[in-house]
């Protein structure tokens, strides 16, 4: 899956959680990446974070940082 879907996917997973409020959303938002994406998808996303994580929210930024390697 291309980085460009993986942002897009994640963005829309953050802004789902975003009237929580950041202090709930960004671990509700790293929760449904662990439970739902597949590992490949995590690795994908962790390793596009790497490459300075273009596109992605703020948020979602946070959560994906917070995954587990």
């Amino acid at each position: 899956m291309s980085p460009d879907k993986l942002v897009y996917m994640a963005n829309q997973i953050g802004k789902f959680f975003a009237s929580q409020g950041e202090e709930a959303a960004v671990p509700a938002i790293a929760d449904h990446l662990v439970k739902f994406w597949d590992p490949r998808m995590r690795q994908a996303i962790l390793a596009h974070l790497a490459e300075g994580g273009r596109g992605l929210d703020p948020v979602v930024q946070k959560a994906v940082e917070h995954l587990p390697a």
